[in-house]
C-alpha cells in the first residue's frame, strides 16, 4: 500500500481521477469530451503541486525525508555501481544491517559506498533497526573507510537515519564512543569523502558518516542535531510540538545550504523523490560524480586539510560590545 502524506492527498486523488478517467472504454464516454476534461484536470493537477511544494514548510519536508517510498541506499547502489561487493562485519563478532556498505565501479572508478539501511517492509525494518545502528555499525563504516583510505579509493556516505540507536545495549557496547572515534578518523582520510543526506539525517548517528570534503542533500532531505519530535520533547514536554521545533531548528536542505552545513541541495524529480526514485537516483549520482572529478585534482594532504577546516569553519557567532 502506497502511503500518503496528509499535505499532499488532494494532490494524489486529483491524480487518481485522471487514472481512472484514462482507464474507461472509449465507449463509456465521448473522446472529445473526455479529452478535454483530461486537459483540464492535468492543468489542476499541475497548479496544486506547484502550490503545495513551493512553499512547503519545514515539518513538511520532514515528513517528506521520512517517506517510506523514497530511494533508499540499496536503491542507490544498485543504479549507481557495477561489479558490487558488500562488505559484512566490525571484526569484533558483529555485523549490523542498519548500516551496509561495500566496493563497486561508480562510473568509471573503484569507490567504497557506506549507508544507513532503511528497509520496504515490517520485516526488512525489523532486521535493520528503522536504519538506527548499533555501535558495531559505526564500526563496521569505520573499517570500510579505513579500507578505502588504504587503497586509495574515494568514499561516498549515504546517510538516512533518526539517530544512532539509544538503547541500553548499544550504549553499554560504547555507542558514544564509536560514533566519536568515526568523526576523528574522518578528518584523517587522504581520499575523498563525499557525503549525501538523502532522507533524515539526525544527530551524531548521521554525522557519523557525514564528514566529508562535500555534503550534499537532496532538496526534501533534513538535517539536524535532534529530531523535531526529541527537541520538543525537551523543550515543551510535548513531542505533538514537532512542527513548532522544526520550525526553530533549521534542518531544511535550503537552510543548510545557507549556514554553510551542506555545500549543495540536489533538486528532487516534481512531488518528491518517492514519485519518481530513479530519477532521484541519476540526479544525485550525477552530482556525486561532479564533486568527485572535482576533489580529484587534490593531493591527498590538500583533501585532509580541506576537509578539516570545512568543518571548522562552520558555526558563525557574533560577541556584543
Amino acid at each position: 500500500m502506497k502511503v500518503v502524506l496528509d499535505f499532499e492527498r488532494p494532490l494524489v486523488e486529483l491524480r487518481k481521477r485522471i487514472e481512472d478517467l484514462r482507464a474507461l472504454s472509449p465507449d463509456a464516454v465521448q473522446p472529445s469530451a473526455m479529452a478535454a476534461t483530461l486537459v483540464d484536470l492535468e492543468k489542476q493537477a499541475a497548479r496544486l503541486q506547484e502550490q503545495l511544494f513551493a512553499n512547503l514548510s519545514p515539518w513538511q519536508r520532514t515528513l517528506l525525508s521520512r517517506h517510506p517510498g523514497r530511494p533508499n541506499f540499496e536503491e542507490y547502489v544498485r543504479g549507481w555501481t557495477t561489479d558490487w561487493v558488500e562488505l559484512h562485519g566490525d571484526r569484533a563478532g558483529h555485523d549490523d544491517q542498519a548500516i551496509g556498505g561495500g566496493i563497486g565501479n561508480f562510473r568509471g572508478q573503484r569507490v567504497v559506498i557506506i549507508g544507513h539501511q532503511k528497509g520496504r517492509t515490517t520485516k526488512e525494518n525489523v532486521a535493520r533497526n528503522f536504519g538506527m545502528a548499533l555501535p558495531d555499525g559505526y564500526r563496521k563504516a569505520l573499517r570500510l573507510m579505513a579500507l578505502a583510505d588504504r587503497f586509495s579509493m574515494p568514499i561516498i556516505t549515504l546517510i538516512d537515519t533518526p539517530g544512532a540507536y539509544p538503547g541500553l545495549d548499544a550504549e553499554a557496547r560504547g555507542q558514544a564512543e564509536a560514533i566519536a572515534r568515526n568523526i576523528m578518523e574522518m578528518f584523517t582520510f587522504r581520499v575523498p569523502v563525499v557525503a549525501c543526506v538523502i532522507g533524515e539525517g539526525g544527530s551524531g548517528g548521521a554525522l557519523a558518516l557525514g564528514c566529508g570534503n562535500r555534503v550534499l542533500m537532496m532538496e526534501h532531505s533534513v538535517y539536524s542535531v535532534i529530531s523535531p519530535e526529541g527537541c520538543a520533547a525537551i523543550l515543551w514536554h510535548d513531542r505533538a510540538e514537532g512542527p513548532r521545533a522544526a520550525e526553530a531548528l533549521k534542518l531544511t536542505a535550503p537552510d543548510c545550504l545557507r549556514f554553510g552545513v551542506a555545500d549543495e541541495v540536489i533538486a528532487e524529480p516534481a512531488a518528491g523523490a518517492h514519485r519518481s526514485p530513479i530519477d532521484a537516483v541519476k540526479g544525485l549520482g550525477d552530482a556525486v560524480e561532479r564533486h568527485l572529478l572535482d576533489l580529484g585534482g587534490l593531493s591527498p594532504d590538500a583533501l585532509r586539510a580541506q576537509r578539516y577546516a570545512r568543518f571548522r569553519a562552520l558555526g558563525a557567532f557574533e560577541i556584543s560590545a
